[in-house]
């Protein structure tokens, strides 16, 4: 995985899910489809933006899927109520089986699309760093063990 040159073909698997939909979208950029014991990933054009490291906030990717079918765009107005999920991971093609990188879990944040292109805001739906911790306060009427 450092070496200067490979041979190697790594690829990036996704697997769009929500209650909702009968089964998953599973989805792989390359040209050929990539059988693995999760099934059958579909090739698919579309981009992973990583975030920057920032210590004041928690990381967001950017996806970028293009719009020629329709289907997913279709499939994802008609989701309601939950969040749609993203499971990400590397694959060597090699051997599509054994995972790299991750299995990295996210949901959509937002969407936006054109023509051309669906664009997804994908990330953690919990704010972790604006939790309070603990989760509870202690105060005189539900801690009075505390107040005397």
């Amino acid at each position: 995985m450092l070496a200067q040159e490979t041979g190697e073909v790594f690829l990036v698997c996704l697997t769009l899910s929500h209650p909702s939909l009968s089964a998953p979208y599973l989805l792989v950029n390359d040209q050929a489809a990539l059988v693995r014991t999760a099934g059958t990933f579909q090739p698919f054009a579309f981009d992973i933006s990583l975030p920057n490291e920032q210590d004041d906030a928690l990381p967001q990717v950017t996806m970028t899927i293009d719009n020629i079918d329709t289907e997913i765009l279709v499939a994802i107005r008609n989701l309601g109520g939950q969040r749609p999920t993203v499971m990400m991971e590397v694959v060597l093609a090699s051997s599509p089986n054994t995972v790299e990188v991750g299995p990295f879990n996210f949901n959509i944040l937002s969407i936006n699309y054109t023509d051309a292109t669906i664009q997804g805001t994908i990330g953690f739906e919990d704010d972790l760093l604006n939790t309070a911790f603990p989760a509870d306060s202690y105060t005189p009427t539900n801690s009075k063990g505390l107040f005397v």
